[in-house]
């Protein structure tokens, strides 16, 4: 089932709903134009510097690119209403490898031109205490640690989906989604830009008072790509579970997450694996000053490590994405987290300022990975939101050292 199929029975499930419903709404005035009455626009636009020193490329690169999504959401008719945004991404500067330009002698940024319908869903409410919602969409699960939709990148990732969200029971979310493609931030003209496929994905939450506990599976069936044989791979079932919460001690607040999954292969993947994922975090609060530290762990097994192809993978590992796919000998990341918090400081809403340290080691065997360093300061002002970010890698036994600068400014409508 493609995007039109998709659609074509969110329009079905619409219609049914109108049987069962007054073709006048309370209001007196007709269904569908008391919808479009209610109907908000979608727009924001955001404009990134991104430069990357990379080793051993003689050739730094610098990118200016401009991204803009325009589009609109209908108010309800009969239950239904309709999303409908584009998304366009435009290189200013591009002096850099963007995966689709053929500039290899640049290292990668990967925001590479497109002109893309970035969502197109119906959302139907008419079934108590759930919502299904069909078409492109943008699906964020938990962390974005499995799922995700990448907002980092300039194309953002959508997914052609059919999902059901269903709150019936008290403290508890159900959340199904069936996946036949996702949009991935490589553009529609990349080879590595789709992914096809029958994949499930299931997320189940129960809040208790001192957290959260989901217990979670991510079933990807997806289709082999002809000039990326590597890509089918990443067919594999993942399941796990997850608590995150946090507690207050008078003035201090501490935040706490722990995290298992155990995964292996699926459909026509030619490997065979059987990995595990680990995630233990704290973080403490006092005012406006924060620190925390972790360590994650995603196995491997010296042919393939554990994956996850549908994170917002920027979020983890390091913001010089040295590690968006996990080495075949399985990651170790050990970090530390610092921020500082300033609300109403002088014209702004707020002012941020955080850092982080990482170290990167092999979980199957003895090999040191390196290091990074993090650093960020972002602004807020009305409609209006600034960052500066820097990462440094040191490389040790794998990669080379990389460093990466960005400068952006976003406006959302």
């Amino acid at each position: 089932m493609r995007l039109a199929g998709a659609l074509r029975f969110g329009l079905a499930l619409a219609l049914g709903s109108a049987s069962c419903a007054a073709q006048v709404s309370p209001d007196g005035a007709a269904p569908i134009g008391s919808a479009l009455s209610q109907t908000r626009f979608i727009f924001d636009t955001r404009v990134r510097y991104e430069g990357v020193e990379q080793d051993p490329l003689a050739q730094d690169a610098e990118a200016v690119t401009w991204r803009a999504r325009v589009g609109f959401e209908t108010g309800q008719a009969w239950s239904t209403s309709l999303l409908a945004e584009g998304e366009l991404v435009w290189p200013i500067v591009s002096d850099y490898n963007s995966t689709t330009n053929g500039k290899t002698q640049y290292p990668i940024v990967a925001d590479p031109e497109s002109y893309e319908l970035n969502r197109l869903q119906l959302t139907n409410t008419s079934l108590p205490a759930t919502t299904l919602t069909v078409g492109r969409q943008r699906i964020v699960l938990d962390d974005h640690r499995f799922v995700g939709n990448v907002g980092w990148r300039q194309n953002e990732q959508t997914f052609d989906s059919i999902r059901a969200v269903n709150r019936s029971f008290k403290n508890t979310v159900i959340d199904i989604a069936y996946v036949n493609q996702v949009n991935r931030v490589f553009g529609k003209e990349s080879v590595q830009g789709r992914y096809d496929g029958d994949s499930v994905l299931a997320n189940v939450a129960y809040r208790f008072p001192v957290g959260k506990l989901t217990v979670f599976g991510y079933v990807l069936e997806l289709d082999a790509i002809a000039a990326v044989p590597a890509a089918v791979r990443d067919s594999s079932e993942t399941f796990g579970v997850r608590f995150a919460g946090d507690r207050r001690i008078g003035a201090l607040e501490l935040g706490y997450v722990a995290s298992y999954a155990a995964q292996t292969e699926r459909g026509d993947n030619p490997l065979t694996f059987d990995l595990d994922y680990y995630l233990g975090e704290l973080t403490a609060t006092f005012g406006r000053y924060m620190l925390g530290g972790g360590l994650e762990v995603l196995e491997g097994d010296g042919t393939k490590g554990f994956t996850t192809p549908l994170a917002t993978l920027h979020r983890f590992q390091g913001w010089a994405d040295k590690f968006l796919v996990t080495p075949p000998q399985g990651i170790e990341d050990r970090y530390i987290n610092a921020g500082l918090m300033f609300k109403n400081l002088a014209a702004l809403e707020s002012l941020s300022v955080s850092a982080s340290y990482h170290t990167f080691d092999a979980e199957r065997v003895s090999t040191d990975y390196g290091s990074e360093i993090n650093l960020q300061v972002a602004a807020k002002l009305a409609k209006l939101t600034g960052a500066i970010k820097y990462a440094y890698y040191r490389a040790e036994d794998l990669f080379t050292d990389t460093k990466k600068y960005w400068l952006q400014v976003e406006y959302v409508w």
